[in-house]
C-alpha cells in the first residue's frame, strides 16, 4: 500500500483539526460513529491518516482497539484492513483531484465493514482568514491546502468514486457500508421514536411468577410494535418452557397492563416505519431483499407488502407538496413555540410532532445526518428550510444564549452555519417551557419562572428583550435580577 499524497504541512493540518474538533477531544467522525453504534467496544478501528494518533489514544482509554498510519507521524506503522476504517479530514487537504480519489479508494479497500469519511464544508470556510484561491480550493495562511465541499457535493463525489451510496452521519461526515442491510438498519433507526413501557395496571399472579422470562418479549414488542418471529427472541426456549407459546405469553402481558397501550405502540412503530420509507425515496429505496430481516418482518406485519408500504409512504410524502400544508401543520401543533414565521421545538419533542412535520424535518436530517450540538429545531412555516440551533445552557440557564446555528434550504440544499459564541450581545430564549412537551420534567420549573416574569412586566417590550443586553436592561429597569431560575429583587 503506497502512501497517500499528503505533505508534512497537510498532515499537521489533519492532526490539528482532529484534535481540536469535538467537546471530548475525539474528532467529530469518531464521536458520531460511537453514538450511532458504527464503532463499538468490540470493533477494531484503523485510522488511515491518523496524524499524531490522538483519536487512537483516547479510544484506547475507552477500551476500543485501534491502529493507524500516517505518512509523517507514523510512517512505519503497518497498513492493514479493519472492520471500520476512518478517513477523517484527509481528503480536504489533498490538492490533486485524482490523488484525492485514489486516497478514498485505498481507504475503502481497507474497510471490511464500514468506512467513515470526514471533510470540511464550504460553510466552514468563513472561519478561516487570509486565504487565497488555489486549484479547486484555497491555500491558508499556514501554507496548507483546503478543499471545501458542499454536503451534497461530498456525497456525490463519494458515491461516484466508490460506486456505493454514502449515508450522512453529520455535516461533512458520511458512512459507507459494505452491506446494504447495515445501511438501511441505521437509516431506519433514526426515525424510530423513544417509547416508554406501558405501566403495570393490575396484579396478576402468573405475570409476577414469569415476569423475568416475559421481559425480553415486552422489550421486543415495545421496540418493534409486533410479536417476534421465533428466531428474533433471545430467550425463546425458556419462554416456551415456562409459558407455552409467544402468543400466550403476550396475552399474559396484556392482562397485567393496558392492551390499548400496546396497540398505540404498534401504531406509532408503523408510523415510524412509514416515515423512513417515505424519506428513503430521495436516495432510491433499497430493494426489499436488501432490507434487514427485522425490517422485512415489520413491513409485512404492518402493511402486508413492501409495495403497499411504499404506496402509503408516497401518499404521505407527496401531500407535503401542496401549498400551505406545512404552515397548517405548524398551526395545529400542540407542541412548540409558534411565531409568524416558524415553529420552534426542543429536540426532545421531535418524535411527538405530526407525521407531516416529522417528514419535513426528516428531509433535512436525511441530508445532513445528526446535528449533535443542536437542541432547538426551527421549522420554517412558509419556506422549505430547517434550522438547528444550539443552546448549550438550555436546562441550566434561565435565558440561555444561542451558541451556533446551522440551516439547510431544502430546495437548494445549501448549508449555512453561524457561530455566536464570541458575540457580546447574543440572542437569548424566553418562555422555555413552550419548546417542551407538557410532560417534560423541566416544564413546570420553566413555566413557573415565565409566570413570575410576566407578572413583573418584563415582557412588555418584546422587541428589546431578545438579546442578552436588552434583557439585562429590562431587569435593571425593574430593579430585578436572576439567580438560576429564581427572580429576585436587586440588592445594592
Amino acid at each position: 500500500m503506497t502512501e497517500p499524497p499528503l505533505s508534512e504541512a497537510q498532515s499537521d493540518s489533519v492532526a490539528r483539526h482532529k484534535t481540536a474538533i469535538g467537546r471530548i477531544a475525539l474528532s467529530k467522525p469518531i464521536q458520531l460513529a460511537l453514538m450511532d453504534g458504527v464503532l463499538e467496544p468490540e470493533t477494531e478501528l484503523f485510522d488511515y491518516g491518523c496524524g499524531r494518533g490522538d483519536d487512537l489514544r483516547l479510544l484506547e482509554t475507552m477500551g476500543i482497539r485501534g491502529a493507524g498510519w500516517d505518512p509523517y507521524h507514523r510512517p512505519d506503522a503497518p497498513v492493514r484492513p479493519a472492520p471500520v476504517v476512518n478517513l477523517g479530514y484527509v481528503v480536504n487537504v489533498i490538492e490533486e483531484p485524482e490523488e484525492r480519489r485514489e486516497t478514498l479508494k485505498r481507504a475503502w479497500e481497507l474497510a471490511e465493514r464500514t468506512l467513515i469519511i470526514g471533510a470540511r464544508l464550504t460553510a466552514e470556510s468563513k472561519t478561516l482568514r487570509e486565504t487565497e484561491e488555489f486549484a479547486d480550493g484555497c491555500m491558508t495562511s499556514r501554507g496548507t491546502f483546503q478543499k471545501f465541499f458542499e454536503q451534497d457535493e461530498l456525497k456525490q463525489w463519494i458515491d461516484r468514486t466508490l460506486e456505493a451510496s454514502a449515508l450522512p452521519a453529520g455535516p461533512g461526515i458520511f458512512y459507507v457500508f459494505r452491506d446494504e442491510r447495515e445501511r438501511s438498519k441505521l437509516a431506519a433507526s433514526r426515525y424510530r421514536r423513544r417509547i416508554a413501557f406501558p405501566r403495570l395496571s393490575r396484579p396478576i399472579e402468573a405475570f409476577e411468577r414469569h415476569k423475568e422470562v416475559l421481559r425480553p418479549l415486552m422489550d421486543f414488542v415495545r421496540d418493534r410494535g409486533r410479536l417476534p418471529r421465533e428466531a428474533e427472541l433471545s430467550n425463546l426456549e425458556d419462554l416456551l418452557e415456562q409459558v407455552g407459546s409467544v402468543k400466550r405469553a403476550f396475552r399474559l402481558v396484556n392482562r397485567a397492563t393496558e392492551p390499548e397501550e400496546w396497540s398505540r405502540i404498534a401504531e406509532e412503530r408503523a408510523q415510524d416505519l412509514l416515515i423512513y420509507i417515505a424519506l428513503s425515496r430521495f436516495e432510491g429505496r433499497p430493494r426489499f431483499s436488501h432490507l434487514p430481516r427485522a425490517l422485512q418482518f415489520d413491513i409485512k406485519s404492518f402493511f402486508s407488502s413492501y409495495r403497499k408500504a411504499c404506496e402509503k409512504a408516497d401518499e404521505l410524502l407527496f401531500a407535503l407538496g401542496a401549498e400551505g400544508v406545512i404552515d397548517q401543520a405548524c398551526i395545529r401543533s400542540p407542541i412548540g413555540k409558534r411565531t409568524p414565521e416558524a415553529l420552534y421545538i426542543h429536540e426532545s419533542a421531535l418524535d411527538h410532532l405530526s407525521p407531516e412535520l416529522r417528514i419535513f424535518e426528516g428531509c433535512a436530517r436525511g441530508y445532513l445526518g445528526r446535528i449533535e450540538e443542536a437542541n432547538i429545531i426551527k421549522l420554517h412555516r412558509r419556506k422549505p428550510r430547517i434550522s438547528y440551533l444550539a443552546y448549550p445552557e438550555f436546562e441550566t440557564s434561565a435565558h440561555p444564549a444561542l451558541a451556533s446555528s446551522l440551516s439547510v434550504d431544502l430546495q437548494t440544499f445549501r448549508v449555512s452555519i453561524r457561530d455566536y459564541r464570541d458575540y457580546l450581545n447574543p440572542p437569548i430564549l424566553h418562555r422555555k417551557e413552550t419548546f417542551l412537551r407538557s410532560d417534560h420534567p423541566l416544564h413546570p420549573k420553566f413555566e413557573r419562572l415565565t409566570r413570575i416574569e410576566e407578572s413583573k412586566g418584563l415582557f412588555e417590550n418584546a422587541s428589546r428583550i431578545g438579546t442578552r443586553n436588552g434583557w439585562e436592561e429590562a431587569l435593571r429597569q425593574k430593579d430585578l435580577c436572576l439567580r438560576g431560575h429564581r427572580l429576585l429583587r436587586r440588592t445594592s
